[in-house]
Parts: C-alpha cells; structure tokens; sequence
C-alpha cells in the first residue's frame, strides 16, 4: 500500500491563515509548567499566602488576645496536639493545634498574622527596589554619559556592609518614625524602605546589562533614526524587552526581603514584641527553645519553605521568559 501524500502548502495556507495567533504569555505558561520545581513552588507560595490571609477569618483565636485569671494558668504553655503521639500526658488541646505561648497567646493564631506582615514586607520592599533597580539600570544602560557615575554608586552599595548598615539606620530613624506613623506604621515604613534601599544593586546591573544590548537593536535604532524621543524608546522599546529579567529579580527579592526582614526582628530590631512576624516569632522563642522546641520550628519552617519556593518561582520564570529555551 502507498502512504498518503503529504499535504502541500497551498492545502495548509488557508488553514493557518485562519488559525488564531499564538499568545507568548501562553506559551511561557506551557514553559513554566514544565519545570516541576517551579509548579510546586508556585502552589506552595499561593498556599501559604492564602493560609496567612484567608486563615484568620475562619480560625476562632485572636492573634492579640491574652487570657487572664484562670484561662491564663490553663492556656499557657500549651503544646502542640503532635505531642500526645507520643505523651499522652502531655498539656496540648484541639482548639490550639500548635500550642499556645507563655502568656496563653494562641501559637497558629499568631503564624498567620505573623506571615501577613513578613509577606507584606516582602511585597512592599520587593516593590520598591525593583522600581529603582529598574530605573538606575535604564539610566545607566541607555545613557552613556550617566553609565560611570551609577555603576559606580552601585558598587557602592554593594561594597557596604548591610546589616549593619541596617542596624545603625533602624536605631537612628526608628523614633521619628514611629512619631510620625505610629509604632507599627513607623517600623514598617522604616523597614520597607531601608530593605528596599539596600537590595536594588543586583537588579540594576542585570537590567543596564540587557539594556546595553537592546539599544544597539535594528529595532531601537530604527526608531532613533526617524526622530523618536529617548523616553518613549525606552517606554514602547527598552523596558518591554527586559521584562523577563525584571520578574526574575521580582522573585528572587521577595525572598530576600523577606530574610533581612525576619533577621532584624529575630535581633529585635525590628517590630514590638506584641506585634508578631515570623523573625520576631524566632526571637520570642529562642530563649525557652529547649523546653519547647516546637515554638522555633514553625517559624523557621514558615520562613525556608516560603523561600524556597520562591526561588523555585524565580527558576521556573527565567527559563519560561528566556525565548531560546523556550523555543525548544
């Protein structure tokens, strides 16, 4: 038997002229599924950010509430229901699956208001050096006259010792702050904008390091060519192209504002005492940590899982953004 011939092109012409264009965003979707890590890490980080913001209206305990009189001596000091496995005898209640702290606060309570603020600081902070990453990387890239005085800031920043750095800026502005928003406002204002201000750097020398190469484009220099102003070739032709490595460094600074942040409340530099984040968490257990153990795991889980996947996130997104990958 003869095998069918294949179709010609004038049979297929009509037919792919009536197929509808293929979305690139679809495309980096069918990329992104691909890499398992980052699937996981992506349902992992939706999942603790729904748990940490929907949790709350639907768990019965208040985050803030300190029983008193006789609910103090019984709620204190609760352990985690896992603890009856194996003692039976153990102090530990269903209506408080993770325990309870020293002073009968409800432990799971205070995870979920605990990961609202460590995400929310993330978030905000992620915000903020994105915009100047991109923004001194364009600078810088683009225009070559202001290429040596930024780099050369950027080394600077980078040169500087951050914690530090952090440490003395905290106990210097801290005050004024926390006068002018209030003690939570002022904490947060302060730490969203000295982690923004300290975590650009990198983002500004991926950004200048695509740029350089975006301008001398036919494309870039065609619409030089005709009369085009630099903000609008930079708006309509820079920045849509290096979006891919703009999201990358989204991820990644999420996770990394999310570490500076828990590391200047574990040192207690960071918010009140009764203002619950998971480094404050960390550093509210550290000192009862051999009698309960459990009261350090969570947070620190809480922190490394939530990393983790969002490095996973920032793996997935740079091969799916990346055209030559994705093309394979």
């Amino acid at each position: 038997m003869t095998e069918p011939a294949a179709p010609s092109a004038e049979t297929l012409a009509p037919e792919l002229a009536t197929r509808p264009p293929r979305s690139q965003w679809r495309d980096v979707w069918d990329q992104f599924k691909k890499h398992r890590g980052a699937l996981v890490g992506a349902v992992i980080f939706v999942s603790i950010f729904a748990a940490v913001f929907v949790g709350p209206l639907f768990y019965p305990h208040d985050a803030q509430y300190v029983p008193t009189g006789r609910d103090f001596i019984r709620l204190r000091d609760m352990r985690p229901v896992y603890v009856l496995l194996w003692d039976p005898g153990a102090k530990a209640d269903w209506s408080h699956p993770l325990g309870t702290d020293n002073i009968g606060r409800d432990a799971l309570a205070r995870m979920m208001m605990g990961g609202q603020v460590s995400l929310t600081v993330g978030l905000a902070a992620m915000a903020l050096s994105l915009l100047l990453g991109t923004f001194i990387g364009v600078l810088a890239g683009y225009f070559r006259r202001l290429d040596g005085p930024l780099m050369r800031l950027t080394d600077l920043f980078l040169a500087l010792p951050l914690l530090p750095l952090l440490l003395v800026a905290v106990l210097l502005f801290r005050e004024p702050l926390k006068a002018a928003f209030g003690v939570e406002g002022g904490i947060f204002v302060l730490i969203v904008t000295l982690v923004g201000i300290t975590s650009w750097m990198q983002t500004a020398r991926i950004v200048r390091g695509d740029v350089l190469a975006l301008k001398e484009r036919e494309f870039v220099l065609a619409a030089r060519s005709i009369g085009t102003p630099s903000r609008r070739i930079v708006l309509r032709h820079i920045l849509p192209n290096v979006l891919s490595p703009i999201m990358v460094s989204a991820t990644l600074g999420i996770a990394t504002a999310i570490i500076t942040e828990s590391a200047l409340s574990f040192l207690g530099f960071g918010f009140p005492p009764d203002f619950p984040t998971w480094g404050r968490l960390l550093n509210d257990s550290v000192d009862r940590m051999t009698l309960y153990p459990e009261r350090v795991l969570w947070p620190g889980l809480a922190i490394s899982i939530t990393v983790l996947a969002v490095n996973y996130i920032g793996d997935g997104l740079r091969d799916a953004l990346d055209p030559r990958i994705r093309g394979r």
